[in-house]
């Protein structure tokens, strides 16, 4: 299954990333092997995922949201949060 995510990163701020396995992904997160960003700012919790059909439909959606303002990246958490998953 491909997910966006977003995760809230210790000093409070926001990643986006997406993946093919997210409970691998997350876990790598927190170890500190995810990506550069969160690597420095541990710990990471997972706030947000989304499922897509394809990997094409992940990386656009992740695209958008990065693009997206940091009070529009809350209101999708509240809206949705981890609810959005099957």
């Amino acid at each position: 299954m491909n997910v966006v995510y977003m995760l809230r990163c210790g000093d409070g701020t926001l990643y986006t990333g997406w993946t093919n396995d997210l409970a691998r992904r997350v876990k790598n997160h927190q170890a500190g092997k995810g990506g550069r960003y969160t690597r420095s700012h541990l710990p990471v919790e997972l706030v947000y995922a989304e499922a897509c059909a394809t990997p094409h439909e992940a990386r656009s959606r992740e695209w958008h949201i990065k693009r997206l303002s940091r009070a529009e990246k809350l209101a999708l958490i509240r809206e949705k949060g981890l609810d959005s998953l099957p």
